[in-house]
């Protein structure tokens, strides 16, 4: 990508000479921290980062400097941790030192440290993690509601695909509306018609916002957080994207503001609502209309992407893998047959249909980077001594491409999760989205939305891919926070 390189041409002309005080200080730190390739002062190790894919620059490094090493992003020290050992240390062995959430520029701007997923403030995050995760329960998480929901949902969409008519569509925007409707009657009590505007323009923001996140302009709004704000670029677009959801999810509380019954709450936004006017007169309460926003978007963002970006690649990897795909098939007629819907208790009879289904969250290694962590303390770790609020980079990636865990570690294999008899076999380095006290809230959604998904789209359609076999590619179209996949159009023909 050209316009990385003429972006640091451009700041080394801004730059007049670099700053001594700024590389004794950069040295004086490195002291402390892990090994790594040097940096430029204030420019940090933008030429070993540049180019537009920072987890490939990130894992070449590994193999010189080990499972733990130190970058620069710009200024900003960035301590990387690899290999599923290492990285259990940070999320469950040593939790609690690693708990804070790291430094992500591109959502700060944003959010400016409120909500549930990006706060920095520990207490903060604990506080709002117990509420949402026990409101979360009530409207359904985990509970056989939300499965009706989910199937009924998976209803909707097979009548979707069906009105194609056989044509070749994008799937993406498919899965993103069953994801959007499930959350959305989660967050505001409603879910929207498949063609209503509203429902269709927060999708495709939400998409093209987290594409450009994981994109090298991203990545380097992520170094240059300070500067890039004021230079144009298609980073600018993520600046004024969360701007225009944070206006969506405003006008949504507004209009729960209207129907709420303070004693019969509907969804997650009435409960939250409720519990600020009970903590009104609290001067420290968390319960505010700043995080009632920002947890609001952060929680329905998370559950759009997850569910959309990963059943974007799995269908991709399915027709790539036709005999893979042909097992399922097999094994979802036999066990569930086509005349009545699945359900998640089906999941423990269908060990090869689970096994390729983590396989592909494996494969697909949607948040390679795992989301930072921060050091709440000065720390001794792995021989290093690290300071109280250093970024930490878990490399999730290293972990579900680990050999240590994995047969087949560099390929698409369901023997990943599969013993000697054909029964599904659990895999500890399997943490697609993390691990631990601060994983993903919706994880177990995300499965269940993903099994669900799945198993009704191969009851339902045999896929056609619009391209030959041998001509699809599964290498990621973006790879930075997320792990995004390439454009492609399939058929679903009715069986």
């Amino acid at each position: 990508m050209y316009f990385l390189w003429d972006f640091t041409f451009f700041l080394a002309l801004i730059i007049p000479g670099f700053f001594c005080f700024m590389g004794l200080s950069l040295l004086w730190r490195r002291g402390k921290l892990p090994p790594g390739p040097t940096p430029l002062p204030l420019l940090g190790n933008i030429l070993q980062l540049s180019g537009g894919d920072m987890v490939t620059s990130l894992v070449k490094m590994r193999e010189k400097y080990g499972d733990v090493f130190t970058v620069y992003l710009g200024p900003r020290p960035v301590v990387v941790v690899c290999g599923y050992n290492a990285v259990k240390e940070i999320y469950i062995d040593r939790a609690d030192d690693f708990i804070a959430r790291g430094d992500i520029s591109t959502f700060n701007t944003t959010y400016h440290n409120y909500g549930i997923a990006f706060t920095t403030d520990v207490d903060r995050w604990r506080e709002l993690r117990r509420f949402s995760l026990s409101t979360l329960r009530d409207f359904g998480l985990g509970k056989k509601s939300l499965e009706d929901c989910i199937v009924e949902e998976c209803h909707c969409l097979v009548t979707e695909l069906k009105k194609s008519k056989g044509s070749f569509v994008h799937p993406q925007q498919c899965f993103n509306k069953v994801a959007g409707n499930v959350i959305f009657s989660i967050m505001f009590g409603h879910r929207h018609d498949y063609d209503d505007f509203e429902l269709l323009d927060v999708l495709s923001t939400i998409s093209e916002t987290f594409h450009i996140i994981s994109s090298g302009w991203g990545q380097m709004f992520e170094m240059f957080p300070t500067i890039m704000q004021f230079i144009p670029g298609k980073h600018q677009k993520i600046l004024s994207n969360m701007q225009k959801l944070l206006s969506y999810v405003k006008k949504r509380i507004e209009k729960n503001k209207e129907t709420l019954d303070p004693n019969y709450p509907g969804d997650y936004v009435d409960a939250f609502l409720n519990k600020m006017e009970k903590e009104k007169n609290n001067p420290k309460t968390e319960f505010n209309f700043e995080n009632l926003v920002s947890s609001t978007l952060q929680i329905f963002f998370a559950g759009v992407e997850t569910t959309g970006s990963t059943m974007t690649y799995a269908l991709l990897i399915l027709i790539k893998f036709p005999d893979v795909l042909g097992k399922v098939c097999e094994e979802i007629d036999r066990i569930i047959g086509r005349d009545r819907s699945p359900k998640m208790q089906d999941r423990n009879r269908m060990p090869f249909t689970d096994a390729v289904i983590h396989e592909m969250q494996r494969f697909i290694d949607l948040i390679p980077m795992g989301v930072a962590r921060k050091t709440i303390r000065d720390v001794a770790f792995r021989g290093y001594s690290l300071p109280k609020n250093i970024n930490i980079y878990p490399m999730l990636t290293t972990v579900l491409n680990d050999p240590a865990c994995f047969l087949y570690p560099n390929e698409f294999n369901p023997k990943n999760f599969l013993d000697e008899k054909g029964n599904f076999k659990k895999n500890d380095g399997f943490m697609p989205l993390a691990a631990g006290k601060r994983n993903c809230m919706g994880e177990s959604l995300a499965r269940m939305e993903i099994f669900l998904l799945v198993v009704t789209i191969l009851q339902n359609f045999v896929l056609k891919p619009e391209l030959p076999r041998e001509d699809l590619d599964l290498s990621p179209d973006v790879s930075g926070l997320g792990n995004l996949p390439r454009q492609y159009k399939i058929a679903f023909i009715p069986r």
